[in-house]
């Protein structure tokens, strides 16, 4: 089995297999140092959690993870707090960086003689309509390789050579630009809410989301086409104070900024997930924004359910899971879109030149306003938020 991408789903694939006895290889473009300070979002659905303790990886994470149950949601008619530990099925995030997760993930797959192959970029996967794909890759230093297996599980993104090598007309590729970008930042700073913070504001959206007791990560909506160092630390902090209302509700703990990313919200499925020999997992599999974190919950559910059928296939001749992956997988992908589509708008008011945007303006504060009063609406909230 050859395994692309050194993420979340390619190593909970690569754990999996390798504990039942299939032998497989990791490949992964970037170097081990690169790949363990990924910036990434670091909220573990209760179902992730589960699919760890199942295969013995989630050690890390009860040992250094903390549990979060609450949202604040700060507006112009005034806060509200939303403990959906508490609603819905009485379910909580843990709240673990994933690069953490990440490196856990690859030293309980190397310590067990997992094979991973730093900085090779796999270039294509060929063959797939037979039952030997090879994967052409090449090192910075070295000679083109070639990786031949049963099976080849594209885990490698959304741009990566999976995605590449599927071919034309043997898929449908759905997309949508939801007009929104974010601004993310990482602070050496204390959390300055014990809820995850989302803030609307008439300069745009705002969000907090503790990491550690000392780093914070925000969130900055901003126009398209800027470079996150137009953002000096001083409009930074003058911004968010701004935007989660800081004058009302008390004052965020400063510190460095250590990292600005841009994020342009795009969505994207690609249906189906099998193509022969190659299966498609994670980003390469759909891509969401992060509004509702779900994508690194979604991988590591596609990668059980993936890993589960290659074993029920190659070591019991049952190819019953396989011939169903995909269909399964884009159940849960759809469902995660739509919720995720729902939480972009009920933080965000419309694109500024869409001709409708009063009227959807005037829907985001109806839907805030249920969500505020609503018990049932609460309910909903918790289950979606949590549930993958």
């Amino acid at each position: 089995m050859v395994i692309l991408g050194a993420g979340p789903a390619g190593l909970v694939l690569g754990n999996v297999l390798l504990a039942a006895g299939v032998d497989c290889v990791i490949l992964e473009r970037a170097d081990r140092a690169r790949l363990a300070a990924r910036p990434r979002a670091g909220f573990l659905a209760p179902n992730t959690v589960r699919v760890l303790d199942r295969h013995r990886l989630a050690e890390g994470l009860h040992r250094h993870g903390r549990e979060h149950a609450a949202c604040e949601f700060r507006t112009e008619d005034g806060s509200f707090r939303l403990d959906y530990g508490a609603r819905g099925r009485g379910e909580r995030h843990t709240v673990y960086p994933q690069h953490l997760l990440v490196g856990d993930l690859l030293a309980h797959f190397q310590q067990n003689g997992g094979q991973v192959r730093f900085g090779v970029e796999a270039l294509a996967v060929l063959d797939t309509r037979t039952s030997r794909p090879r994967v052409t890759a090449r090192r910075a230093d070295g000679p083109p390789e070639t990786w031949q297996a049963r099976y080849v599980a594209g885990c490698d993104g959304r741009h990566g050579a999976a995605r590449r090598s599927l071919p034309p007309g043997a898929f449908r590729h759905h997309r949508y630009d939801h007009g929104v970008s974010w601004l993310g930042l990482l602070a050496e700073a204390p959390p300055s809410l014990d809820a995850v913070g989302y803030a609307v504001h008439p300069n745009g959206f705002a969000g907090h989301m503790a990491r550690t007791s000392s780093v914070t990560r925000y969130y900055l909506q901003t126009g398209r086409g800027g470079s996150p160092e137009d953002w000096s630390e001083a409009r930074i902090w003058r911004e968010l104070e701004l935007r989660m209302r800081a004058a009302e509700h008390g004052p965020l703990h400063h510190g460095p900024i250590v990292q600005r990313t841009l994020v342009d919200f795009e969505s994207d499925v690609i249906e189906p997930l099998r193509h022969g020999s190659l299966f498609l997992a994670g980003d390469a599999a759909s891509l969401l924004c992060p509004a509702a974190a779900k994508g690194a919950n979604l991988a590591v559910l596609e990668a059980e359910l993936l890993a589960e059928a290659l074993v029920a296939d190659l070591l019991h001749g049952e190819a019953g899971g396989l011939a169903t992956y995909s269909e399964r997988c884009l159940r849960y992908i759809w469902r995660a879109q739509e919720f995720s589509h729902w939480m972009v708008r009920l933080l965000h008011a419309a694109p500024g030149d869409e001709a409708g945007a009063p009227f959807h303006d005037a829907l985001r504060r109806s839907r805030l306003d249920s969500l505020r009063s609503s018990r049932s609406h609460q309910d909903w909230f918790a289950e979606h938020y949590v549930g993958v």
